[in-house]
């Protein structure tokens, strides 16, 4: 048994610190703030088992302009981060082929086989089975065109044994009777599902843990020496294994150990409104606008946008803003007033395939970042192949794919 220290307690690194407890190894987390805002908090909610298409796409780089040109689009880029982004920009274009896409997706659909084999057995854990709601997701379309651009994607998603529906408008209305007569085409895809508050599952988790003798260590993580985490305050933790889990900041701890990752935050913003006036029963994912609606415990979550700013720039509310506005386009009657809106850091890697394995550098560093719009749905299932890599067991999927080394 090792002591093991995992830097980031959002519900990634959580998942980790789980699993290689439950195999008995002494266990802390260090983390800026344990209890504060993490991307899980302020997620979409869904457990997105089929979201195996990367980012990067043919055809994709000729939508960016007209994106980019429209100030609260899907899409935005702060110019002062362009010289940084660049890197990783000229890496996710290349990533844009067809053989590329076929080969991620059959990568993380490994991933997504298994997400209800590792999520459910947490959740019974945490006694959160019913904030788990299995009712599918929906995905519209308002033009034909749209609904048909997204067939080879849907048709890739049926050959990894993912079921998508097709349906009409009128169909999809009677399932939402919510959605605006624009909607003229739609899939469900029943195996994707929801939670009720996607915070009160990583807050859970942590006081879970933390009952079971892991220690949250409060701290920013300045520098890794030798065998110690070093603080910005100077304090020094030491560890005999350590697994970096740092969401959207692990790049900059990686290339301490000596490891490129080709990482960037993409900053995604939502508004959740409390009394929206209208009632959805699962998520509905408006796919030609890149944004979706997901009816949560405390309202109607509206999200979606990538914004690529770097990891300090202030947010830009407008945009959370914009996508509630958007909301009521496609759901007549929606009220935004009184919505919480709220930003977060997606790390997002230029292939949209996690960083999941063992340092090159170093037999002692182990990673596990990048999921992306994935943390929430792969987590518990990266948290299991942490702790088979820690224990020198096979893991239960093949993790080449996902080694950092791929960024060399």
């Amino acid at each position: 048994m090792s002591r093991i220290l995992v830097i980031g307690a959002g519900i990634v690194g959580l998942s980790c610190a789980h699993a290689l407890r439950a195999e008995g190894h002494e266990v802390s987390v260090l983390d800026r703030d344990p209890a504060g805002d993490k991307c899980s908090f302020g997620n979409a909610a869904g457990i997105g088992v089929t979201e195996i298409i990367p980012a990067s796409v043919p055809g994709l780089a000729f939508k960016v302009p007209g994106w980019l040109a429209d100030p609260l689009g899907p899409l935005s880029l702060r110019l002062g981060h362009f010289p940084k982004l660049l890197p990783w920009l000229l890496r996710f274009l290349k990533e844009g082929r067809w053989d590329r896409v076929e080969a991620i997706a059959a990568s993380l659909a490994t991933l997504s086989a298994r997400t209800y084999d590792d999520l459910l057995p947490l959740l019974a854990e945490l006694d959160l089975m019913g904030d788990l709601h299995r009712v599918g997701a929906l995905w519209v379309y308002e033009t034909r065109a749209g609904f048909e651009a997204d067939q080879r994607f849907h048709n890739l998603r049926r050959r990894h044994g993912l079921v998508c529906e097709e349906m009409d408008g009128a169909a999809a209305r009677a399932l939402e009777p919510a959605l605006a007569t624009t909607i003229r085409h739609a899939i469900m895809t029943p195996q994707w599902s929801h939670v009720s508050d996607p915070k009160r599952i990583v807050d859970r988790l942590r006081a879970h843990l933390e009952a079971r003798g892991v220690t949250m260590v409060k701290g920013a993580v300045a520098g890794i020496a030798g065998k110690e985490a070093v603080t910005q305050d100077g304090r020094r933790v030491a560890f005999e294994r350590l697994v970096i889990a740092a969401g959207a900041w692990s790049g900059r701890l990686a290339r301490q150990v000596g490891d490129r990752a080709l990482i960037e935050s993409e900053r995604g913003y939502n508004t959740t409104l409390p009394a929206p006036g209208v009632s959805l029963s699962r998520e509905v994912i408006f796919a030609e606008r890149a944004f979706v609606a997901t009816p949560i415990e405390a309202g109607l979550r509206i999200g979606g946008a990538a914004e690529f700013a770097g990891l300090e720039a202030a947010p830009n509310y407008a945009r959370s803003d914009a996508l509630a506005q958007l909301g009521r386009r496609f759901l007549p009657g929606l009220n935004i007033e009184g919505g919480t809106r709220w930003m977060g850091h997606r790390p997002t890697t230029a292939d949209s395939l996690p960083v999941i394995g063992r340092s090159p550098r170093r037999d002692d560093v182990f990673y596990a970042f990048g999921h992306g719009h994935t943390g929430l749905t792969f987590g518990p299932t990266t948290g299991r192949l942490i702790a088979e890599l820690v224990a020198g067991r096979q893991t239960c999927v093949d993790v080449a794919p996902f080694a950092i080394q791929r960024f060399n």
